[in-house]
């Protein structure tokens, strides 16, 4: 056991041994196919075989307009001075759109270029039986006709195997004679969820519940890739519960996950059990994040059925990747779709990243196109932050052997959205305010997309300077003049031409538990043995001012608990003190409020954005500019506790 539990092993090499398993139980090909009839059920579907049109589309010469089938031949010389003449039913017989031209017609003339006359030549009102036709234009052959297969010719290839249908195809198969199809059986995917500690969606939580909702994103997952997923009941920490339950997925599915349970802990029994019901084929893989997956067959001996099944870490974002890395190409296989290839770009990363040597790495990043260069800004490696998935616009992939890249470096991102929205991507880099999470909903309904990336005032102001955001947010008070964010952008931006414009004014506190138990009211307050701080990192405005003011109070930093613990956002203090990891942390009002906490307001500060002036008087920031002016927007953010919008648009300085 100790062999395979947890032997991580190269991600090709996993692949490898699992494409052999599969290929033993007959299981790495097409896994069924079966008919359907031809309607708006059979959208995505995937054809098993390719359609040879039955007949031809259309399957006659059909007139194209409503008018008069005639001879092309006979309008020879026809013009407004010289019209021709033409008998109906001898030379000329009116037609609907669509309807069969006689055998003897090979043109039709619109109804509102023919001229009725009577027998005598003279005008007549239209109708669709006049006696003479008069024409003042020659036509041509074929001329508004549909010739017989002129969509499609019978016997020719509609449409091939492998193909997923759209919309559109359904018509075209419909039009060479269809009325049913063979498509791919869909995968059925069994998804068991695991854990004494989980509680189903919709369950009022209390501390140690975990919210299920990894078998959900799974179930999404197969859906999308053409799967059908079949969701289990949550299964507590009970061996034979969770064996039972594997059994019976492993009877009903063509493959089964297992979600949590996958590490080796004491309550980790899924490698045990598909040990026990049949052979493991590894249990861990060098990847990151997502590294203690399992793969195993499971084999029936009554009916001899052999299932796959696959262990997915617990960890949110460990078990969507691996829905991406195993699933995904085990079901495009089992469809008969060729391998996903994503689209992949190159982007300059803008911090350096360190990896793991002996992993692939998957590095989840927002991107945005800032001058010319399309830039990669790495987000949260937790394997618990689902946001970071949310959020990312692309995996940015360092191989095994590979320790890191440092900033400026370029790399290969594939991508999950469309190359053309990253154009309409402003790229805001910076301090942290919860204003610009109400910008961002803002701009999303103008065509917009607002990607923070949350570094703190200083390092805003260098991303200025490196040319890789289109604004920073900042606050960083100068302590010699007691003024914002001037003095640093001359000191930091001597040569970099930017326009600096208040954005808000902001009330900044101590956020403390409700009914404040440890009685805190001030800076001095900090300093005491039974007070525990949590503290932003280093370059951010409210570090700065924090700095400021303990100086001015003559404090000790080295007497605060918890100086030198940091968090990047003032709701991440906000909840760092409602968890109970800190008393109190420096923040605006509105984080308090926001997640219920107690606040003492101490200082008022501007919050500027620094904008370099190409991008000032672009048209991607022109919705930014008009939000500045837009009263609903003030109204909005003034609502938000702590905030004021007075200054909102007024220049500071422009370089």
């Amino acid at each position: 056991m100790s062999k395979i539990y947890l032997h991580d092993i190269p991600l090709d090499t996993a692949w490898e041994t699992l494409i052999d398993a599969l290929e033993n139980i007959h299981q790495w090909q097409l896994i069924g196919k079966e008919e359907i009839p031809l309607d708006e059920k059979a959208i995505d579907r995937i054809l098993v075989e390719p359609l040879w049109a039955q007949i031809s589309s259309p399957h006659y010469h059909a007139s194209a307009m409503d008018g008069f089938a005639l001879r092309a031949e006979e309008t020879t010389g026809a013009m407004p001075t010289t019209p021709v003449d033409l008998k109906m039913g001898e030379q000329a017989m009116y037609v609907d759109t669509g309807d069969p031209l006689p055998a003897w017609a090979n043109a039709v003339v619109p109804i509102e270029q023919a001229e009725p006359v009577d027998i005598d030549g003279h005008p007549l009102e239209m109708t669709r039986k006049p006696h003479t036709i008069r024409l003042r234009a020659a036509l041509t052959p074929w001329m508004h006709v549909r010739p017989m297969g002129e969509d499609i010719v019978a016997t020719q290839l509609v449409l091939p195997a492998g193909h997923k249908l759209r919309p559109v195809d359904l018509g075209a198969i419909a039009g060479a004679g269809f009325e049913k199809i063979n498509v791919a059986r869909k995968p059925v995917v069994g998804i068991i969820p695991t854990g004494t500690e989980l509680v189903s969606i919709g369950t009022k939580v209390k501390p140690g519940d975990i919210i299920e909702y990894n078998s959900v994103v799974l179930a999404a997952q197969v859906t999308g890739w053409g799967g059908t997923p079949k969701r289990y009941d949550i299964v507590p920490d009970i061996y034979e519960q969770i064996k039972a339950q594997v059994k019976q997925a492993a009877a009903e599915c063509d493959l089964v996950l297992v979600n949590a349970g996958s590490s080796a802990g004491s309550e980790d029994f899924t490698a045990r059990i598909v040990e026990e019901l049949g052979e493991i084929l590894f249990h861990g893989v060098a990847v990151r994040p997502g590294h203690p997956v399992i793969a195993g067959i499971i084999h029936d001996e009554e009916t001899g059925k052999a299932t796959p099944i696959i262990g997915t870490p617990g960890y949110p974002v460990s078990a969507a990747l691996t829905g991406e890395i195993f699933i995904q190409p085990i079901l495009n296989r089992w469809l008969g779709l060729p391998p996903h290839t994503p689209e992949v770009i190159d982007a300059k990363v803008t911090r350096k990243v360190t990896s793991p040597g002996g992993d692939d790495d998957y590095i989840r990043v927002v991107l945005g196109k800032v001058g010319d260069e399309m830039l990669a800004a790495p987000l949260s490696r937790g394997a618990g932050v689902i946001t970071s998935l949310v959020r990312a616009d692309g995996i940015m992939l360092l191989p095994r052997g590979v320790q890191g890249v440092e900033a400026g470096t370029h790399v290969k991102v594939r991508l999950y959205r469309p190359q053309s929205e990253l154009g309409e991507t402003i790229y805001c880099i910076g301090s942290h305010d919860m204003s610009l999470d109400l910008l961002a909903q803002e701009l999303a309904q103008m065509g917009r997309r607002l990607v923070s990336a949350n570094v703190g005032s200083l390092g805003g102001l260098m991303a200025v300077k490196r040319g890789e955001t289109h604004l920073a947010g900042t606050h960083l008070l100068d302590p010699e003049t007691g003024t914002y964010n001037i003095s640093y952008i001359n000191q930091y931006l001597p040569n970099v031409p930017v326009l600096l414009i208040t954005w808000v004014e902001r009330e900044q506190g101590l956020m403390v538990l409700p009914g404040n138990p440890k009685g805190i009211h001030s800076l001095q307050d900090l300093v005491r043995d039974d007070v525990r701080f949590v503290n932003r990192q280093r370059g951010a405005g409210t570090r700065v001012l924090l700095d400021y003011h303990l100086k001015s109070e003559g404090l000790d930093v080295n007497q605060i608990k918890g100086y030198n613990q940091e968090e990047y956002t003032h709701l991440a203090v906000a909840a760092a003190v409602l968890s109970g990891r800190a008393d109190c942390g420096l923040g605006v009002t509105a984080a308090a409020r926001a997640l219920n906490l107690d606040f003492i307001p101490l200082y008022s500060e501007r919050y500027d954005l620094c904008i370099p002036r190409d991008f000032a008087q672009s048209d991607l920031l022109k919705p930014v500019f008009a939000m500045m002016e837009n009263p609903d927007f003030h109204k909005k953010i003034a609502e938000m506790p702590g905030y004021g919008v007075e200054r909102m648009g007024e220049i500071q300085q422009l370089l």
